[in-house]
């Protein structure tokens, strides 16, 4: 059976800690942490894959949503 490829976006933030801390709207439930920005990516992409691929073997719909971004400023 052949590998599925899917791309997500991954959102990585950098705790007061020094830890980093990565989710994603692209997969539900994805939170992984992380040392070093490279520990936790990668860490994430495992989260991902797993994650994703239980969804396929219960037969649960992978969704594909539309996402449009859109940088603007604002006045605070």
């Amino acid at each position: 059976m052949s590998k599925l490829q899917k791309n997500i976006i991954l959102e990585v933030e950098k705790l007061p800690e020094g830890y980093y801390l990565v989710t994603s709207s692209d997969v539900q439930g994805l939170v992984a942490q992380g040392k070093t920005f490279e520990e936790a990516v990668e860490i994430a992409k495992d989260v991902a894959s797993k994650i994703l691929s239980n969804q396929i073997e219960n037969n649960e719909e992978v969704v594909e949503r539309e996402k449009i971004f859109y940088p603007t400023r604002i006045t605070i």
